[in-house]
Order: C-alpha cells, then structure tokens, then sequence
C-alpha cells in the first residue's frame, strides 16, 4: 500500500494540480507558435514543436506504468514531475529552435509520465465506486484543460513573452511536487528489480517509427517515397520484434497474455476507435465554421466550448451513475450518443447555423464524456492490482495512437477527396479567367494536385481573398464552399463509422462489477 487515508487530501489536490498544468501544456504552446517562430525563427521546424512531444509522451506511457508497478508509484511519479519542470525550464531559455524541439522532447517524456500516473494512483487508494468518481472529475479536469489552455496561453503571450509558457510550469509543478511528495508513499521493493530493456528498446524503434510514418505521410513526404515506406517498414520489424521479446521478458513492459482476456482487447480496442473518430471532430469542425459559415477563428472556438463543458458534465455524473446503471450499459449509450453526434455532423451543410453546429458538438461531447472515464475504470476493475500500472497505462497509449491515426487517416480521406472534387469542379472554373490571372491560376492548379488543404485556407483568410479581383471570388467562392462542404461530408461519415464500429464491439464486454471491498484487499474479477 502506498498512501495513507490521512494523505489522501493532500495527495488529491496534488494529483490534480499536476494533471491540470500537464494537460494546459498541450494546448497553451500552440497559442505561442507564432510569438516563438517570430522570435527564433525556423519555421519549416515548427511542426517539430509538437510532433516531439507527441512522440516522447506517448511512447512513454507504457514504459511508466510498468515501472510504476516496479519501482512504486511515488518515484516514478515524482521523476516524471522533475522531468516535466527540467524540460519546461530549459525550453524557456532556449535560443533556437532546435533547441525548443529538443528540450520539448525532455518535457513530454515528463507529461508521458505524469499523465497515466494520476489515474493509476486512482486506482490504488479508492474502492471501484470511489474511482470512479474520481476519474470523472479528472476527466472533466482535462477537458478543461482544452477550453482555457487556448485563452491561457494567449493572455502569456500578449502580457508577457513567449518563454513564460514554459516558466509558468515551474511554481505550479513544484507546488504539485510537494503535494505529491507528502501524501504518496513509496512501497519498499524486495529481491532484485529486472527491467525489460529490448523490450524497451523494440518498443521505441517500433512506435516512433510508426508515429512518424504517420505524421509526415502524406504531408511533408509522399505515401509511397522512400522515406516513409522505410519508416514503416522499420515499425514493422520494431514492432514484431518487441513482441517476440515480450513473450519471452521476465517482466515484459506490455505482457502478451493480456491480449488474450477479452475485456483488456475489447476496452483498448473500443478506446482507439473512439479517438480515431474524435480527433475527427476536433481537427475539423473549426475548418467548417471558419471557411462555410464565415465565422472568425475566435469565434469557431466558441463552437467547440460547449462540446468540453458537455464532456466536463458527463464525465462527473458517468462516475455517479455507474454503480446503478453498469459499465457495460452505460459504455454502450455513451457510444451510441457519440455515433448519433457524429452521424449529425455529416449531415451539416451551407445553412448550416453556428447553433446547429454548438448543439451538435454538444451531442458528441456527452457521448465522450461518459465513455473515457469508463475505459479505464473498466480495465482497473478486470485486473489485480500487481497489473494495476500495466493495464491503466495501455488505455492512455491505444488511445493516443488512435489520435495518431485518427489525425493521419482522416487528413488523408481529406486531401484525396477534396484533390478529386477541386480538379472536376474548379478547374474548369478557373479555365474560365482572363489571361492577366494566369500566374494565380497555374498556383491553384498547383495546390489542388499537392495541397488541396492550403487552397481551401483562402477562405479563412479575408486578406488573401481581398486581392482576389470581385468577379474572379463570386465564381470562386461558391466551388470551394461546396467542395468543402462535400469533403468534410465524407471525412464526418469515416469518423462516425469508426465510433460505430466502436459501439457494435461494446455490447461484447462481460459484466464488470464496481467493487466496494479496500483497495488492498480486493482482487479483481469479471463476472
């Protein structure tokens, strides 16, 4: 056992305090992209800023929660958080940008750390209703996260300069240090510890090269260049590789034999399609506010408010209703409400409202928020807690690969359809200029064969299309609007057949009982 009851006051506010400025981090840097390009310069990098973060945090996750089952939750907590605040002070003094990119890098395997551990800890010192409960309020704690961290960040920017994004982290975290310090106690370890160092290893070379695959597919290389069929091939052999010598480790990182229960397949499972079709959602809906109804960037995010404040709302009363309603049932509306969300943004249009568009994202929001804090919940109650660490740690992983290939998946179907409408629908538009527009005409033939995404920003920006002569933007306009629309038509429907298929595989989950036993006398058991 590794807390007392005395602690665990103490020890939530820590928890919370920690989870709250780790997950503000993700969405207050991209508000200080700008300030920091203009500074430091080396725009073709800033994609780096996130993309380096992405990867150390996610590949991290299962890495700590095998340690956390190891070495304790207290020092591998407390490592994390020292990561965390030596990565974000070093990016505060950075000078260039490849500075920024690396010292990122140092501060999401801090995040990577921290993120799984609270939800872990959770597990440990609350009886199934109890963490429940709780993961709720740290659920609603990251949604939050998402609709101030935007307003954060630029009120830093704007008062103060770009660094304090990162410096802002420092009082706070050590604040949560302290905290976390005092009301978490370690767990003394007998015999010798032996770590999974190939499985370490395969793991790294086999998701990062997967991870980057993904990301720059499509974008900054092409699908079938060189660069990224060796990167996936790498994942590939990374991957298998890491198996192999799982099914082999002592004390395998990710042990083989948990895919074999059904619950820990399905939940996972039911978890990446979730985000591959959340991420949908998110990437997309302010692309169709801004460039079909016309609304400002800040007003768009308006739009995606109500849908956090939904998912805040469900993901608290999820965890009071779960012990009278079932994981299992309350999963299965969860979904449905998530797919009936989706299914209502493919039917979007030109008319559509920004209020038809706020009452839809709301939908989605409350079919998210009763879902994510189940899934972990659900994985805690199926196992003992020796796998505590391993299996509340693999949820947090599946589902930020299915971001990953959410974000990669989606942004293709986008570029392949949108490619496919522009050159049948606006071509012969464009055939139709004076001869003095050629130069822009031969550029938007350019952009619709390698970058139909970077045409359609025209329309999220008054300034490009103000040098657009009036008759040559009344012919244009409406094709891209409709093309649009018709793309984001199709990328809504994949989104919603991933949550769909989520929602068939959900009724197949065992009946997994809340227990009510301490923490430290209960194992486990799904009936």
């Amino acid at each position: 056992m590794e807390t007392k009851k005395s602690g665990n006051g103490l020890l939530i506010t820590g928890l919370i305090v920690a989870m709250l400025f780790a997950a503000l981090e993700n969405t207050i840097v991209g508000t200080a992209m700008p300030k920091i390009v203009g500074e430091l310069g080396g725009l073709d990098l800033m994609t780096w800023l996130t993309t380096a973060y992405m990867l150390t945090s996610t590949v991290i996750v299962p890495i700590a929660g095998k340690l956390a089952d190891l070495l304790g939750r207290r020092m591998v907590y407390l490592t994390g958080i020292v990561i965390f605040l030596v990565g974000s002070g070093l990016c505060g003094i950075a000078t260039t940008m490849e500075q920024l990119i690396y010292f990122r890098a140092l501060q999401g395997i801090g995040g990577g750390i921290m993120m799984p551990m609270a939800m872990i800890i959770i597990g440990d010192i609350f009886t199934g209703a109890q963490r429940a409960k709780w993961q709720g309020v740290f659920g609603g704690i990251f949604a939050l996260a998402s609709v101030v961290g935007p307003q954060v960040g630029g009120w830093i920017v704007d008062s103060l300069n770009w660094s304090w994004v990162f410096y802002i982290n420092l009082p706070v975290g050590i604040l949560a240090f302290v905290f976390i310090a005092l009301g978490l106690k370690g767990n003394k370890t007998t015999g010798p510890i032996k770590f999974d160092i190939l499985g370490m290893f395969t793991m790294l070379v086999g998701v990062v090269s997967l991870l980057l695959a993904l990301t720059f597919g499509g974008t900054e290389f092409a699908w079938d260049s060189w660069q990224i069929i060796s990167l996936f091939a790498i994942a590939v052999i990374g991957l298998v590789a890491f198996v192999i010598v799982e099914n082999k480790a002592e004390e395998p990182i990710l042990p083989m034999y948990l895919f074999k229960n059904r619950t820990f397949t399905l939940l996972n499972g039911i978890g990446f399609l979730m985000s591959l079709g959340m991420f949908g959602a998110i990437m997309f809906v302010p692309l169709f506010m801004q460039g079909i109804i016309g609304i400002s960037a800040s007003e768009s995010g308006t739009v995606m408010t109500p849908m956090m404040f939904a998912m805040i709302l469900t993901s608290i009363l999820a965890g009071q209703f779960v012990r009278k309603v079932g994981i299992r049932i309350q999963m299965i509306v969860g979904m449905a409400v998530m797919s009936l969300g989706f299914y209502l943004l493919s039917t979007m249009t030109i008319e559509t409202t920004k209020l038809q568009a706020m009452i839809d994202m709301v939908i989605l929001g409350l079919g998210m928020g009763i879902v994510m804090p189940l899934l972990t919940l659900a994985l805690q109650e199926s196992f003992s807690k020796s796998e505590l660490g391993v299996v509340t740690s693999s949820s947090q992983f599946f589902r930020q690969i299915g971001g990953t290939f959410g974000m990669t998946i989606l942004g293709a179907v986008m570029n392949e359809k949108s490619s496919t409408l522009l050159a049948s629908q606006l071509i012969p538009t464009l055939d139709k200029f004076p001869p003095q527009a050629l130069e822009m005409v031969s550029n938007m033939k350019d952009l619709i064969a390698n970058n139909p995404q970077g045409l359609y920003s025209m329309l999220l920006s008054p300034e490009t299309m103000s040098k657009i002569p009036v008759p040559m933007q009344q012919l244009l306009v409406p094709v891209l609007k409709e093309t649009l629309v018709d793309t984001l038509h199709l990328v809504f429907i994949v989104g919603f057949v991933f949550v769909l298929v989520g929602l068939v595989f959900t009724p197949l989950l065992k009946n997994i009982k809340i227990s009510e036993d301490e923490p430290e006398a209960e194992e486990k058991k799904i009936s």
